[in-house]
């Protein structure tokens, strides 16, 4: 020890000469004020010093978006650039009006409620006008996703129980208890799924988007619980992009972490090096959405564990697929709870859980976790109020249309088609390898295959595909197509007649390597090129605005029982 004094003991006698050093100076500084001068300069200049750091560094977003942002939104107001730029978007819009109208008919749309109320009959014939709007035979196996199953016999059934619980509403549990206990029992059959034990728990959601905004919801709650004012959540770049949505509602900061450019999964050491002591919850996902890989999620729960963060797997894609994939013969490193360290689970029932739309599953490793996301609003004059999920009113009969889904296809049948599924997809990955011209990227194990080109522009691809009746979901940073493979590619010749017409597409777009790009593909090509990612958000507000127009011209007379329409 007196080693060890002889050798510091110098550089502490420097450290006491330079303060020493400094209190002269602040002396001679202060000489001649007075005490609530002192004071008051130093509460000023704490406040400037506390404003300045709030500015840099305690934001939602970071400095440098922000100044990209300002620099744009004053840029845009130039007389010269506004003109082109509203022009451009009128045109934009008229057009995207233009094709949502081409299907309508002239008859056009509803306006006003009908004067008197329809018949049953005519309820089904102008139902049937509706559906005679679809023009895409989904069952024919040509789309990415969108529709799991189509098996005729699981959709009476459901229709069936549909109707059964038609008005039930699990806000009631007194008054609806066959409800409420079907949506315990496919909770807990979902945490027994993904190897949780007794102490597992969770709730049923509207959808993965719901899932994963309770899931945020809930660890911001706990961070603020923990006096951490901005919460901060690190995730992927690939992950789902209602984790950024989370991050706007509910007042986080959200940090994308990079991924490798060769396997497509999340970089843990970057995500370590983010970690600070906002950080409220990491996040992988089993898949991710854009190129169907699975991140190393043993890995993320070790930081986890490391630093005492909760982490969440996001299996909304990959729910029921992942629980069955040993069974079925293709074993995968373990992504749920058997992983110390992961602490919450989305999953949706409505994928390859085969249940109608609008039902998931958000799973917590204890009540702990799961209480963070209830509201319950104590001093409201119509009574105590509590809510376990977003929403207030649910739909029962969606909770009992998931639980008869489950019951029909039991641990059996979703073994079957996990092995249908996956046996398909990986053969289709094999057999796009063979062709020259494009590449699949990573190691998809699970449902999905995302291909891209180094020769020529991929959405050419992905445009020539559509105009033979295929709909595949174009990706950007990089720009990719994939293929989301369900229940209905697996029938008898959809993946070889899918290869075949990649195989095809692709040797004739190799003749033309750099000819331009049209359609959807044109979009996404242009929309990848801005830096201006606001221009991007205009750009696809139109979309959403044009989804919801009525108008397409003068209002006619027409329709049943002289209903107003555009």
């Amino acid at each position: 020890m007196e080693d060890v004094a002889k050798v510091v003991r110098p550089y502490i006698d420097l450290i006491l000469l330079y303060l020493e050093d400094v209190r002269v100076v602040v002396n001679n500084v202060c000489r001649g004020l007075e005490p609530w001068q002192i004071i008051l300069v130093t509460v000023g200049l704490t406040l400037v010093v506390s404003s300045v750091y709030d500015f840099l560094f305690d934001q939602e977003e970071r400095l440098v978006e922000r100044l990209k942002k300002t620099v744009f939104k004053y840029g845009k107001r130039l007389p010269i650039i506004k003109g082109r730029i509203d022009r451009e978007i009128m045109k934009f819009a008229k057009e995207l009006e233009s094709g949502y109208n081409k299907g309508i008919g002239p008859s056009g749309y509803l306006l006003h409620l009908p004067k008197k109320g329809l018949t049953a009959d005519d309820i089904r014939g102008e139902l049937q006008k509706y559906h005679e709007m679809v023009h895409t035979d989904w069952s024919k196996g040509s789309v990415s996703g969108a529709v799991y199953s189509g098996d005729p016999d699981l959709t009476r059934v459901l229709t069936e129980t549909y109707g059964t619980f038609a008005w039930t509403n699990p806000l009631h549990p007194d008054l609806f208890p066959d409800v409420r206990k079907m949506e315990a029992e496919i909770v807990r059959m979902c945490c027994s799924l993904f190897n949780g034990g007794p102490e597992t728990c969770g709730t049923m959601t509207s959808g993965g988007t719901e899932s994963i905004l309770l899931a945020c919801l809930g660890y911001r709650n706990r961070a603020r619980e923990r006096g951490i004012k901005l919460p901060e959540i690190i995730v992927p770049v690939t992950v789902h992009a209602a984790f950024d949505k989370a991050a706007a509602m509910f007042h986080m900061k959200i940090t994308h972490i990079k991924i490798d450019p060769k396997t497509m999964m999340v970089d843990v050491k970057a995500m370590r090096r983010a970690i600070n002591k906002n950080t409220c919850l990491l996040v992988g996902s089993a898949p991710h959405f854009p190129h169907g890989i699975i991140d190393p999620m043993e890995e993320i729960a070790k930081l986890g564990l490391k630093y005492n963060i909760p982490v969440h797997t996001d299996c909304c894609l990959g729910g029921f697929l992942i629980p069955f994939m040993d069974k079925a013969g293709f074993p995968i490193a373990p992504v749920d709870f058997r992983i110390p360290g992961i602490t919450s689970i989305s999953a949706d029932t409505h994928k390859y859980g085969f249940a109608p739309k609008g039902s998931s599953v958000i799973m917590y490793l204890n009540k702990n976790y799961r209480k963070y996301q209830w509201f319950i609003q104590t001093d409201w004059p119509g009574g105590v109020y509590a809510s376990p999920t977003l929403a207030g009113s649910r739909a029962g009969a969606i909770i009992a249309a998931c639980w008869a889904a489950m019951m029909y296809m039991g641990e059996d049948g979703y073994v079957d088609s996990t092995k249908k599924i996956i046996s398909t997809t990986r053969y289709i990955v094999q057999e796009l390898r063979k062709i020259p011209g494009i590449e699949v990227l990573g190691e998809p194990l699970m449902s999905l295959v995302a291909i891209s080109s180094k020769t020529f522009n991929i959405f050419r691809l992905s445009d020539a595909l559509s105009e033979r009746g295929w709909m595949l979901n174009p990706l950007q940073f990089p720009s990719s197509v994939h293929l989301c493979v369900t229940l209905l590619h697996t029938k008898p010749g959809v993946a070889d007649r899918f290869i075949q017409e990649v195989r095809d597409v692709t040797a004739e777009l190799m003749k033309d390597k750099d000819a331009k790009c049209g359609g959807m593909g044109a979009i996404y090509g242009m929309a990848q090129r801005i830096p201006d990612r606001s221009l991007v958000h205009e750009i696809v507000s139109l979309f959403l605005d044009a989804s919801y127009n009525t108008n397409v011209g003068e209002p006619v007379k027409n329709g049943v029982n002289g209903i107003n329409k555009h």
